[in-house]
């Protein structure tokens, strides 16, 4: 904590005057706990695409190329007796869906479909599904795939290849795939994918990661016809009629807020994660849809981190018809890389990872792993909204009003990044907003603050030491980081 901030959170706690502190904090532990499962022995499973199957075996495919078959997946430990190889040889598979009985795996050269037709656990029919785009064997031609809509249609993103150029057709671009295996271009400007995923209103996202014309990490929302802001693939334009022309190639250096306001077909990341301050390599997308069973974020996105071996947790909000939010820190601990992130039905999470080529913070070459819930609800920081004059904070539980209720219990900065052709960026165009007001309402579940000095295209990076719920202890994340596209 730096001096700053520890000077908030001191004079929050002596203003509030009734405030005590437990002895010992909670734990991201003490909320959601971490199974790791044990692997086949020989078995390298860099687990990157998850799908429940079913019969409920859970399906896992490795970016070597296997896939294997886990039963009793939610059992308290997971063996490597209850792994099964269901198919091998596929080229680096990174995304799993079900459809009519098929399983359906996103590799680099196309969209396989396979089942097994004798019931001997193996698949024993593959057909391809899809292969509307070009490979040219450089290792980064990574491609991962959406699960399929409610009418059968599946979305792919495609890494540049070496992810800066792109040498073969439509790397670079998100593609939709329609129910019959029609492959048609949806979006330009991908850079390096790391993951894809719906929210509930069934927006498809995708995760893009630092280098050129990405200054740091970002969630970004893909549409029809749109540019995600990497312009290397432009040249396929001419092979992509239904896009029209090729937007206008950005500024460089820039910001992304000035060129959005230029190109009208660019798309600002809805949110952007603070390099290492939230991740360095964002990845996996999946969306608790399991109406309150992996606790009180219902509804919310949960995005991996490869590098940091975390999960981070993402509110969004729509401004004047434009997609932003807000990231939090969530779970670190995790074993190795995280890539994989599902979210199932029960109310598990599956995590899978790898640190081949890149390195993580957790230490095993790869991990199948769970996240559960404990039924202990954390005081966090449930969402934070835009308003006209600052931020209304939601919370998982009720605060101590006095601490909640004095702006010195919060610290805010802002920065943004240059949106440029050069490897990523630093935080630039730093400003210091102030906090002039911090308004409880009556349930003490939520904080109306005043701020001056609200920045369009900057991340809000919001640190609330000072708040304290009832039992005196404070928020298990205290840190947010709200991107803001459009004010209102």
């Amino acid at each position: 904590m730096n001096f700053i901030r520890f000077l908030s959170l001191f004079a929050a706690i002596s203003l509030s005057g009734t405030v005590s502190v437990s002895a010992e904090a909670p734990t991201e532990n003490d909320y959601y706990t971490i199974t790791t499962f044990e692997t086949p022995p020989g078995e390298v499973i860099e687990a990157c695409g998850f799908q429940r199957m079913p019969d409920g075996k859970l399906a896992v495919c490795s970016r070597r190329g296997d896939i294997f078959m886990i039963t009793k997946p939610l059992a308290k430990e997971v063996t490597a007796d209850q792994f099964q190889l269901y198919a091998r040889g596929l080229h680096e598979p990174l995304s799993l869906a079900i459809r009519d009985g098929w399983l359906y795996a996103v590799q680099r050269p196309e969209v396989t479909r396979m089942r097994d037709t004798d019931d001997d656990g193996l698949a024993d029919i593959f057909e391809t599904y899809a292969d509307g785009w070009g490979i040219s064997g450089d290792y980064h031609e990574y491609a991962f795939g959406s699960k399929f809509n409610a009418d059968g249609t599946m979305y792919l993103t495609l890494c540049l290849t070496g992810s800066f150029t792109s040498k073969v057709p439509f790397r670079g671009w998100a593609m939709k795939i329609t129910p019959d295996g029609e492959t048609l271009p949806l979006s330009s400007g991908v850079r390096s994918p790391g993951g894809m995923g719906s929210d509930l209103q069934g927006n498809v996202l995708y995760t893009d990661n630092q280098g050129p014309w990405n200054g740091t990490c970002g969630l970004k929302l893909l549409q029809q016809g749109k540019f995600m802001g990497h312009p290397g693939g432009f040249d396929w334009y001419d092979q992509a009629p239904s896009m029209g022309q090729r937007p206008t190639i950005p500024a460089s250096p820039s910001r992304m807020y000035i060129e959005a306001a230029k190109i009208p077909e660019l798309i600002p990341p809805v949110v952007l994660f603070p390099y290492d301050k939230m991740g360095k390599s964002a990845s996996g997308i999946t969306c608790d849809t399991t109406q309150g069973k992996f606790g009180p974020f219902a509804g919310q996105l949960f995005i991996g981190d490869q590098t940091q071996s975390r999960i981070m947790r993402v509110f969004t909000e729509v401004v004047d018809g434009v997609m932003q939010g807000v990231c939090f820190p969530f779970r670190k601990g995790f074993a190795s890389g995280n890539v994989g992130v599902e979210m199932d039905a029960s109310g598990a999470m599956f995590v899978g990872g790898t640190n081949r080529g890149w390195g993580s913070v957790g230490p095993r070459e790869f991990a199948v792993e769970r996240l559960n819930w404990t039924g202990e609800v954390p005081f966090e920081m449930k969402e934070m909204r835009l308003l006209k004059d600052g931020f209304e904070l939601v919370f998982t539980k009720p605060v101590d009003a006095a601490a909640a209720g004095n702006p010195a219990s919060y610290q805010m900065s802002t920065y943004t990044f240059e949106y440029r052709e050069q490897y990523g960026s630093p935080e630039v165009d730093a400003t210091q907003p102030t906090i002039t007001g911090a308004t409880v309402s009556d349930d003490r579940t939520k904080v109306r603050l005043i701020v001056d000095g609200l920045q369009l295209g900057h991340v809000h990076e919001l640190h609330a030491d000072g708040v304290r719920g009832q039992d005196g202890n404070g928020l298990l994340h205290a840190d947010a980081y709200y991107t803001l596209n459009k004010l209102r």
